[in-house]
Parts: C-alpha cells; structure tokens; sequence
C-alpha cells in the first residue's frame, strides 16, 4: 500500500533522514520506535507532504507522490495526527471535526462519519460544543484522532499518541488504535512507548539517527535482547 524508497531529508546542512526504505502493508498495524532524534517525525511529514525529501520517493498504492502536495494526499488517503494533537483551541469540538472533512463535499456522508466518531469517543459528543482548549489532554488526544478521521483515511499516521498521557488512558489510546486498525484503517504509528507499541505492531522498523537500523514483526523485536536493552529497559 505504501512504500517509502531510498528517501533522504536535509534540514540545511543536517542529514536527518539517510537512505530511508521501508513498506506498509493494507491492514496492518506498523510502528516506528527510536529514540528523540531519531527521525520518526521527520519521516511522517515528509511522507504526509509537509516536508520536501531531498531523495526518494514515497509510493502509494503504486502512484509515485513524492511531489504531490500535502492537500492532494489527504484526498489520496492519508490522515495525519501530529505529535502535541495539533487542535485548534479556541474552535469547538464540533469545529474541529468538521475541519478533519473540509475536503469533502458528501454532506450525508460527513454526518455519518460524525456519528462514528461520537460513538468511537461519546467524551466527544458530550463536550462538542466546548472549546478545543478547555480538554483534558487525553480529550485533546481524541479530538486529533477524531479530526483525521473525518477524513475517511485509508491510511492514518499517528505521532506520538501516548506522549504525556496518564497511564490508564494510553491503554486506552491503544485499544482505540487497534479498533480503527480492526474497521479497515491501515496505521502508521510513531511512538516512545516501544513496550506497548509492539505489542499492537504487525511489523516495527527501529531508527537510529536518521536511518533504519533493524526491522521485524513486533514479536520478534519484544523478544530480540538489543530491543529489550535500548528501549524496554530489560
């Protein structure tokens, strides 16, 4: 479904991304793990279009779209919940979801979606009509993934979703991911949380300064003695 090939990124003189391949598969669930730094938000926007590679290509159900713009991918499929949720604060709940289907036009369509949405979340129905900045962050968390879903994605990246979240409710974000994954959505997931994001990974790739360094099904880097050293303090 989509495949990343060769892809490199400069942000002036620093070489954040080097020789970046990897794939993803419909219906999977796969993550990126690494350290900060590492380069795992820096492949997704470059991948969602916000940032140019200066080598590559990134392939989407066989189309090459490196140089297609961020919008154009969005109507292509792809979602993207940035790190720090990203919502408009002083906009409603309802507001914010909203603008997750802007490129839309099937009005019924759109409604349904909503409803989906409020039933995947009913905190949401609950508060749509208070401001985005009165959530808890958790909420917040929600809202993001609500909003892109609003997008009917084919694909959804997710950066960071537990960050700063208390520990009852990144189980809870994680059960949330492996429901959408479970409707039909494919998920591209960077996260810290190395434990809880192989546990739900079909495949993790791990980067290390800018390149990937060692990949497998999430089994197989949960049991690999140099997974468990670097990043789940075994």
């Amino acid at each position: 479904m989509l495949e990343i090939r060769n892809m490199d990124v400069h942000y002036g003189m620093i070489h954040a991304l080097k020789d970046v391949s990897f794939e993803v598969y419909k219906g999977e669930i796969v993550v990126l793990i690494g350290a900060n730094g590492a380069g795992k938000t820096t492949t997704l926007r470059t991948i969602s279009g916000l940032q140019k590679p200066t080598n590559g290509q990134v392939i989407l159900n066989g189309e090459d779209i490196t140089n297609v713009s961020a919008q154009q991918r969005v109507k292509m499929g792809i979602s993207h919940v940035p790190e720090g949720r990203r919502v408009f604060p002083g906009m409603t709940v309802l507001e914010n979801l909203e603008l997750g289907a802007y490129l839309r036009r099937d009005r019924e369509g759109i409604l349904e979606d909503l409803e989906k949405v409020y039933e995947r979340f009913p905190i949401l129905r609950d508060r749509r009509k208070q401001t985005a900045g009165t959530l808890s962050g958790g909420e917040q968390q929600m809202l993001a993934i609500g909003r892109a879903l609003m997008g009917r994605p084919d694909i959804l990246f997710l950066d960071e979703p537990s960050m700063g979240l208390a520990p009852i409710l990144v189980q809870e974000i994680f059960d949330i991911i492996q429901s959408i994954n479970k409707s039909g959505t494919t998920i591209l997931l960077v996260e810290q949380n190395a434990n809880m994001a192989l546990q739900i990974a079909d495949r993790a790739y791990v980067m290390e300064t800018g390149s990937i360094v060692l990949s497998g099904t999430g089994s197989e880097l949960m049991s690999s003695d140099e997974i468990k050293k670097a990043y789940l303090g075994g």
